[in-house]
């Protein structure tokens, strides 16, 4: 196995394509396979609070190309992350967040990018993924300040009223972000990690390399061929399970794949598990059976958001969604008893298949 995707989010709480797919070049049946029996290369490192690791499989850039090739993935996981974390005053998204007013506020095409497909997501999801949702991720203690306990019902419902991705607005023409009120403020915990996650294998495929892996914190993208000269092999996490193990193993080829859960981030109170995984519309953690969410699609930011998306709508709903847009997903539900069961939506089993 080459890969344990686990819903992980740390500091971040964390362009390339739009929403669905991305072709990438040399993932086709032509592109040159890795030989059999060359060992992988791996180096990896610290970004976004949690660590990342890079597998390439077949010819490798020689000793100093790859030491160009590993600052790259680093300036370009690290960008991100000066740029869209909660937890840097100075991040271009914090000062996005302290503008008080509606004047439209010109944003860097990274920026722009990540937001603009985020708002693709709230549309699709009808709100269930919500870029706007910070103040409520604050209150939860999810954010900067780590309080951990159910807010007052007066706290969560002014924070609500703050909440609606219809009421940020974006121009493509000037690159601007305007505010509805002064109060909105946006968290990107559930799509900028994926959105590093391509930026890094931009990078990558800077340096001529066909065939590898870049994993950051549970997200993942693959190109090529593992060092078997196989689809690269990787797990979804079993829920809850400790040590961690993979319930199932998916080969991946050319694609990102990114799981949300609730299972890794959360806190108890008065024997209630209260997760991470906040619901916009509810302003409120999810309280349905839905344990974990796992999204293929052709970039990771992409793969990023819908897993948020998926697993906020819950069993029905999300698995309604993800069947009515043909999404890869693959669901694990927790039933009243704790016992877990698991449904592929009709694209997910047929991308694994053919893979």
């Amino acid at each position: 196995m080459d890969a344990l995707l686990s819903p992980c989010r740390r500091r971040l709480l964390g362009a390339v394509g739009g929403l669905g797919t991305l072709a990438l070049a040399g993932c086709g049946e032509h592109a040159r396979q890795p030989a059999a029996d060359a060992p992988p290369l791996q180096f990896g490192g610290e970004t976004m609070g949690t660590g990342y690791v890079v597998k390439i499989a077949g010819a490798a850039p020689g000793a100093a190309r790859l030491e160009a090739l590993r600052a790259d993935v680093q300036a370009a996981l690290d960008g991100v992350d000066r740029g869209m974390s909660l937890y840097r005053p100075e991040s271009e998204l914090m000062r996005f967040n302290r503008h008080p007013g509606s004047v439209p506020v010109p944003l860097s095409r990274e920026l722009y990018e990540v937001l603009a497909a985020g708002q693709q997501v709230a549309g699709l999801s009808q709100g269930a993924f919500d870029v706007t949702v910070a103040p409520l991720v604050v209150s939860w203690g999810f954010g900067p300040l780590k309080r951990r306990e159910v807010p007052a019902a007066g706290e969560l419902q002014a924070k609500r009223a703050a909440v609606d991705y219809r009421s940020l607005r974006l121009d493509p023409r000037s690159r601007t972000a305007a505010k509805a009120h002064g109060g909105l403020q946006a968290d990107l915990g559930g799509i900028a990690k994926g959105y590093g996650v391509d930026l890094a294998a931009r990078a990558i495929e800077a340096f001529g390399v066909e065939h590898y892996m870049i994993e950051v914190g549970g997200e993942l993208r693959t190109q090529g061929r593992n060092a078997a000269g196989q689809p690269w092999q990787i797990g979804i996490e079993e829920p809850d399970a400790l040590p961690q193990r993979a319930r199932r193993v998916v080969p991946l080829a050319g694609r990102a794949m990114a799981t949300s859960g609730d299972y890794r981030i959360y806190f108890e109170q008065a024997g209630r598990r209260y997760s991470h995984e906040i619901d916009p519309r509810s302003a409120a953690p999810i309280a349905h059976g839905l344990a974990s969410v796992t999204v293929i699609a052709g970039d990771c930011m992409t793969a990023d958001a819908l897993a948020t998306a998926l697993i906020v709508l819950g069993p029905q709903a999300g698995w309604a969604l993800a069947q009515r847009e043909t999404l890869a997903a693959y669901f694990i539900v927790r039933d009243a008893d704790g016992r877990l069961h698991d449904r592929a939506s009709d694209a997910f089993a047929a991308l694994t298949q053919a893979a």
